[in-house]
């Protein structure tokens, strides 16, 4: 054993991958459950040591996790992030949260972790997000739960008699976030769900979040589109290629991310996903801007945003090379053949948007066929 003592009631081993170093953790932890100014540093170290003897454990020995739960250790957790601890122990707790569901590897290990609820208490937590250390901790951290995502584990996250589904109605809310890292996060959290075979939580996107998620989404994507925009016409001696070109980069990011929710085939989200893009986006953004802008007097035409027609163009091309959904493709395509884009004019939008209202009656019926 070694000399050193702090935390009170044990003798710290030498060995910090045993049963004996963690039981001597639960004791530093069971000794400062009140966070302070002085013990701040002991509890940082302690949950980051948790976190390595855990992922040790979880594959030398079962013992290890056993005490873990036993002890019902997780519940520290909670406690410690209730109270104002600050970021610096927050950041550490989410880290060591992160790296212990990251590293987890033992089926049964990640069951009797998720067993008790407490990820769910730790998710809806309110942590101090505008601390970007922590919002990036803790959106890595559920990006990394949703990894671990499949039709035995959801029914820890979402729960069909509540109704709810914390993992994914608090990443969405971050959809727009200004930072690019916690919007991808986001991205990459939702298709892992939607992976997920699982009727009734998919019912649950379906019915609760699907109209508003998508339509924020798309909107948000339009307002990138109107800022790409913007950068091509002032950038008339192209000093701004740099930030251009990191526009053009996401806005294809987006139209990836929409091709890979349309290509996993789910009807109802698909239904609802390709009506927000068609009376959202492509037809009143991207397909109306190639038509002349008339003078008019309707205060309404003068206010609809557009795009130059170039951008436009480009827009369009890049829909059709990236998205592979043939019913979306096959009625932007109609659209747009059956429209005389040169010499549409703002006044023709309601006879355009009428035609485009009964082309979707016959792609959710195709939607709903196939489905």
């Amino acid at each position: 054993m070694s000399r050193s003592w702090f935390g009170g009631g044990l003798w710290k081993p030498k060995n910090p991958h045993s049963l004996e170093h963690l039981k001597y953790l639960y004791n530093v932890l069971s000794k400062n459950q009140t966070v302070s100014e002085s013990n701040r540093g002991l509890l940082v170290e302690t949950l980051r040591s948790i976190a390595e003897i855990l992922i040790w454990g979880d594959q030398n020995d079962g013992s290890v996790f056993d005490f873990f739960l036993e002890k019902n250790m997780l519940s520290f957790f909670l406690k410690i992030m209730r109270q104002k601890c600050g970021s610096y122990v927050c950041v550490q707790l989410l880290q060591t949260l992160n790296i212990l569901f990251e590293n987890i590897r033992n089926e049964t290990s990640l069951y009797y972790l998720l067993s008790n609820n407490h990820v769910n208490s730790i998710i809806v937590h309110k942590f101090d997000f505008s601390d970007e250390e922590v919002m990036a901790y803790y959106i890595s951290f559920l990006k990394t739960l949703s990894f671990k995502l499949n039709t035995h584990t959801i029914h820890f996250f979402y729960n069909e008699h509540t109704n709810d589904f914390p993992l994914y109605t608090e990443a969405i809310k971050f959809f727009n976030h200004s930072e690019s890292m916690v919007r991808i996060a986001v991205r990459t959290l939702t298709l892992n769900v939607y992976k997920v075979d699982d009727k009734s939580m998919l019912k649950f996107i379906g019915d609760r979040t699907a109209a508003p998620y998508f339509s924020n989404l798309v909107w948000f994507i339009g307002n990138h589109v109107l800022e790409l925009d913007n950068c091509v016409r002032n950038d008339a001696d192209h000093q701004s290629k740099g930030k251009l070109a990191d526009l053009v980069a996401e806005h294809l990011d987006h139209l990836h991310y929409l091709n890979d929710i349309l290509c996993l085939d789910i009807g109802d989200l698909n239904c609802v996903l390709t009506d927000q893009l068609l009376h959202r986006l492509l037809m009143p953004l991207y397909v109306l801007s190639l038509a002349p802008r008339l003078s008019s007097q309707d205060s309404v035409t003068q206010s609809r945003p557009y795009v130059s027609k170039v951008v436009a163009l480009f827009l369009l091309s890049q829909v059709f090379l990236i998205i592979t959904h043939a019913p979306l493709v096959h009625t932007l395509a109609w659209i747009i053949l059956n429209s005389d884009s040169t010499s549409i004019s703002d006044d023709d939008q309601a006879h355009n948007m009428t035609a485009l209202a009964q082309v979707l009656k016959l792609l959710k019926n195709l939607l709903i066929r196939n489905g």
